[in-house]
């Protein structure tokens, strides 16, 4: 029976087997070692029989084998033991030398050959420690979801219509006739909002935007949530902030490991977020008071000011003019020129963009009207059945899931911790 690596320690003095890929192999004069990887981490095997050690000259690195031993203490043994007097099994044929050294510390190649040799660059621990933390921040988004009452929703990644950005859509034909890949979840995951109250959604979304920068991807996954019957978007910020202290915590306890790899210290979001009015951050970044929307360079100087003045990795800017806001995007009451919308900075780049929701029926015939457009065509008319039957006052909010990882792990390009990543250059691997 199979044991992993990391469970060897707890087996001195006994028989086990193991089964993984030849991380390293290294002959001295009278003994070679075998370094065997499998999920858990890796362990050492000492060869010294003459016709075991000819067997594992034939066997390159990655050639996956099963390996039967006898568990030996050893204070310089991964672990502090390593197996002896092995019967090594291939379980495949000896495999091709990998484009990149994987048992090297550190990843010698540059991003573009990593990605190029995605199938074989994930398995170096390094690389592949970018996606141990967007698991477990995915768990403990999960969780801490779960946890608040909310229920898990799937929705359409194939729609009729392009509603949200006409212009940055991907167009497929679907027998026949005209179809895109959805932008978001928002028409769907406000919809649900009538009949469970609570939802949350874990899925890829779709931004046919040129963009050619280190923080945009065409295909990334989106951490959305909605719910029902809250005050104003401040309630939303609230949920928000539980939900990535679940997801740092989750990183802390459940990839521990990568952490070390990739020298990363975890932040803590303060039970209070720095939240400044849109006006006031323009006037913090030195930016024109008449900009729609924050740069890059005025989020990057809204980070400084938070971790200086709050020592807070965070920062929340609330009261975006309308005029850069969806329509479903619910006015500030005092000043409908502003939104009770905003987006949470992390580390001086924006994360998350969330707010309260429009929900009354008459109240978006008004807003599309004023942008020319029905409340009866096609690309609203069944989005807005909800509303024309009774929708409570609702929000939510979506985390882009590699942005967040990128940010916390320091990766300088989001592509680092992207599995296959999809942008304007790369659709393969």
């Amino acid at each position: 029976m199979r044991i992993l690596n990391h469970e060897i320690p707890s087996a001195v003095g006994q028989t086990v087997t193991v089964a993984g890929w030849v991380h390293r192999r290294r002959r001295l004069a009278a003994v070679s070692f075998l370094v065997l990887r499998d999920r858990s981490g890796l362990s050492q095997v000492v060869v010294k029989a003459p016709e075991t050690q000819a067997q594992l000259d034939g066997l390159g690195e990655e050639t996956v084998v099963q390996v039967t031993g006898r568990v030996a203490a050893n204070p310089q043994a991964p672990g502090g033991a390593e197996l002896v007097d092995p019967v090594i099994v291939p379980l495949t044929e000896p495999a091709r030398t990998p484009p990149i050294e994987l048992w090297r510390p550190t990843v010698g190649a540059g991003l573009p050959v990593v990605l190029d040799n995605a199938p074989v660059a994930l398995r170096h621990p390094a690389v592949r420690a970018g996606w141990e933390v967007a698991a477990a921040a995915l768990h403990g988004f999960r969780s801490t979801l779960d946890g608040l009452d909310f229920t898990e929703i799937q929705t359409p990644k194939i729609v009729g219509t392009a509603t949200e950005s006409g212009a940055n859509v991907f167009a497929l034909d679907y027998f026949g006739g005209p179809a895109y890949l959805a932008q978001s979840p928002q028409f769907y995951k406000q919809t649900m909002v009538g009949v469970f109250e609570r939802v949350y959604e874990v899925g890829p979304v779709f931004r046919a935007e040129p963009h050619d920068t280190v923080r945009h991807l065409a295909e990334y996954v989106s951490l959305d949530a909605e719910f029902g019957f809250i005050g104003d978007h401040r309630d939303v910020l609230a949920v928000l902030r539980d939900v990535l202290a679940g997801m740092l915590a989750s990183v802390g306890s459940r990839a521990g490991t990568a952490l070390e790899r990739l020298g990363v210290e975890l932040p803590e979001i303060p039970i209070d977020v720095p939240v400044l009015h849109f006006s006031e951050a323009l006037k913090l970044a030195g930016a024109d008071p008449g900009e729609p929307d924050l740069s890059p360079a005025d989020e990057r100087a809204l980070g400084e000011w938070a971790l200086r003045e709050h020592g807070s990795d965070f920062v929340a800017v609330e009261g975006y003019p309308m005029v850069k806001r969806p329509f479903y995007t619910h006015p500030q009451p005092s000043d409908p020129t502003w939104s009770n919308s905003f987006d949470l900075l992390f580390r001086g780049v924006e994360l998350v963009t969330g707010g309260q929701r429009l929900h009354r029926y008459s109240d978006y015939v008004a807003a599309l009207e004023a942008r020319g457009e029905s409340a009866e065509a096609p690309a609203y008319s069944s989005y807005l059945q909800a509303f024309q039957h009774g929708m409570p006052p609702h929000g939510g909010f979506a985390i882009g899931l590699e942005r967040f990882v990128a940010r916390l792990t320091g990766a300088e390009n989001v592509r680092e911790v992207t599995l296959f990543p999809r942008d304007l250059h790369r659709l393969t691997p």
